[in-house]
């Protein structure tokens, strides 16, 4: 296998498993993660996923040879819409709509780097190398670098790498604030699931709004957010968990929420 899905309670983990190739990713691999982003959004009892890689390196970038006629002709990712969700967030407007985290190691480079920009929480080792290295093969990342990267560290700061292609540190990406947590080489899955066990035992309807309310101040603005934010809240407090999170505080206990 390539791609290996597994469940933790209400966690779904998404391991890329191609160690002996340094996860360089094929296009199999591509729609195998798409669907698990699908499955992901459209299971309502998973509540978070956590993408990590096998072996010393997350990624070592794309398998090019496998991927050329798809660039050469213009036609970008091969995603399936009824039943995957693009991770690299380029292919339509469809988002996971549920949070994801990234634990990297090792080489992360170009789809690594580009798919980590879409996640909400990233860990990182602290012997992972990031970089964007698509001008040293000739051509130029497409996977929303371009788009991306400056939001996240800053837009001198994300040319300084995409227009050299060199690369940078765990350190480098921890002070620009593209990774929230650095962990000793090996650790960096024990604490993404940590993370993510604190974000499963959360009211799965107030993180799911969190993300959508976000998300839409991002690529609308502030006041297309602000439309719609009183609705959402009073929909989510309608619910089950409304009433478990009141009452949870009433008791002096921890809540036990269901997504309902």
């Amino acid at each position: 296998m390539t791609i290996n899905i597994k469940t933790e309670e209400h966690i779904l983990l998404i391991e890329i498993d191609r160690p002996q190739k340094y996860n360089a990713l094929t296009r199999e691999m591509y729609s195998k993660i798409a669907q698990a982003y699908y499955k992901l959004d459209t299971d309502d009892d998973l509540w978070v996923g956590v993408v990590y890689g096998n072996g010393k390196h997350f990624t070592s970038g794309l398998e090019l040879t496998d991927w050329t006629d798809a660039f050469t002709g213009g036609g970008g990712f091969p995603l399936n819409p009824e039943n995957e969700i693009d991770p690299f967030y380029m292919a339509n407007e469809k988002r996971c709509s549920k949070p994801i985290i990234f634990a990297v190691q090792g080489y992360c480079y170009t789809w690594g780097v580009e798919t980590m920009l879409n996640a909400d929480i990233r860990v990182a080792a602290s012997d992972t190398r990031f970089g964007q290295l698509e001008v040293l093969r000739g051509f130029f990342p497409c996977g929303g670098g371009t788009i991306r990267l400056a939001r996240d560290m800053g837009w001198s700061n994300a040319m300084r790498y995409l227009l050299t292609g060199d690369q940078w540190s765990a350190e480098d990406a921890y002070r620009m604030g593209l990774v929230q947590h650095l962990t000793e080489p090996g650790k960096q899955l024990e604490k993404a699931m940590e993370l993510a066990r604190s974000v499963a035992s959360a009211a799965p309807l107030g993180v799911r709004n969190i993300l959508k309310s976000g998300r839409l101040a991002e690529t609308q603005g502030e006041q297309a957010a602000k439309k719609v934010i009183f609705q959402d809240v009073a929909e989510v407090m309608k619910s089950e968990d409304m009433k478990e999170g009141l009452l949870s505080f009433i008791e002096r206990r921890k809540a036990v929420f269901k997504g309902k």
